[in-house]
């Protein structure tokens, strides 16, 4: 079995022309590249993916976000494919005030041409805050930055056409950018690629009239995901194939590769199935204030311990949980009362959805056995 690593090693040598174009693994690659990090080299006006490639294999594994990130960066250096493309306009925001978790960076593929890559969640708790915070706002703050960010670099670089993707909330934000910017922007994109990020709220799709532009968004989820099936998506989806189980197939590196497309699978799992369902209806049967109390209460628990990652929350625990009592014992009782309740809410509905589930492949199943053997 092959990942996007093998694609390079395979594919690397072969640099961008009519017969070996840009496809949706050089695709993948170019938005898990904001992952990388950048915040910890200094970047010029005139990098390339070489030179940042020089600077980042000095850092040990450890100091990159995902394991995988180091041999990606290590591997587009010696890649003829990318290596000498210019790499600019970087961006790696947090602001904790607005809960904002933001980064961005543009890949240019010629002079013709651009790839605006938005930065997916990382590891700190702010992250995940913000991630959650859609569940009960219209938008969240790394997406109206995004927009912000791709007007930008529309207006630096006029004339350039511009695909724009993402991984998990770059994914999110890639499509938020594209369906909230001008139509003469939009002209401009060829297409917006989004790799297991979730969706939206359905009143912010019924705010963007994109009916013409939906054509150019393609979403990529693996057979079991979660996190991609997340609120509600009006585009193009594509099921990849990968190794890993459940949330484990969230990880870019375990999706499999063929030549220079990524495999496909004819459908998600049933498990995907029933997650998909039962958030759904728990999200169609609370209301924004419900899930407001739940989100903000549960992440003051986590902020109570003074982390700025799941990491380092996880560390000593047993001595950071006096601090988290004694912040949920200044929780209120009907504020702890909405918890249970939306708790035992989305249990509740899935136990339904697997009973419904069963209960249909029970019929099916029975149907199958009476159909008459052919001759």
């Amino acid at each position: 079995m092959a990942n996007v690593i093998d694609y390079l090693l395979w594919r690397g040598d072969l640099p961008f022309s009519k017969e070996h174009s840009f496809n949706e693994i050089d695709s993948l690659i170019l938005a898990r590249f904001s992952y990388l990090i950048f915040d910890k080299i200094k970047m010029n006006s005139k990098e390339t993916i070489a030179s940042i490639s020089r600077k980042m294999s000095s850092f040990p594994e450890d100091a990159f976000l995902y394991k995988g990130d180091k041999d990606l960066i290590v591997n587009l250096g010696k890649s003829t494919r990318f290596k000498d493309l210019l790499v600019t306009d970087c961006i790696v925001n947090k602001d904790k005030s607005i809960e904002k978790q933001f980064g961005a960076i543009t890949i240019h593929l010629s002079n013709r041409e651009i790839y605006v890559s938005f930065l997916g969640t990382d590891f700190s708790i702010l992250g995940w805050k913000e991630d959650f915070n859609m569940m009960f706002l219209e938008n969240v703050p790394c997406q109206l930055a995004g927009k912000e960010y791709l007007k930008n670099i529309c207006k630096k670089y006029p004339g350039r056409k511009i695909r724009v993707g993402g991984h998990s909330k770059g994914g999110n934000v890639a499509i938020f950018s594209a369906i909230t910017s001008s139509k003469r922007i939009q002209n401009r994109i060829i297409k917006v690629y989004n790799y297991d990020g979730p969706g939206f709220r359905k009143e912010v799709l019924k705010k963007c009239q994109v009916k013409d532009f939906l054509k150019k968004i393609e979403t990529y989820i693996p057979q079991d995901s979660i996190v991609g099936k997340l609120l509600y998506h009006n585009e193009k989806t594509s099921i990849t194939y990968s190794v890993e189980k459940g949330i484990l197939q969230h990880d870019i590196y375990s999706w499999q590769v063929l030549k220079d497309d990524l495999i496909y699978s004819s459908k998600g799992t049933e498990n995907s199935e029933v997650v998909d369902k039962t958030i759904t209806k728990w999200f169609e049967e609370t209301t924004n204030e419900q899930r407001k109390i739940v989100v903000e209460t549960i992440f003051d628990l986590f902020y109570s311990t003074d982390s700025e990652t799941f990491e380092e929350m996880s560390k000593n625990f047993a001595k950071k949980l006096p601090l988290v009592m004694k912040k949920y014992n200044e929780v209120s009782k009907e504020d702890k009362d909405m918890i249970v309740k939306t708790i035992k809410m989305m249990i509740g509905i899935y136990m339904e959805v697997v009973k419904e589930n069963e209960t249909k492949k029970l019929k099916s199943n029975i149907k199958k056995l009476g159909k008459p053997k052919q001759k």
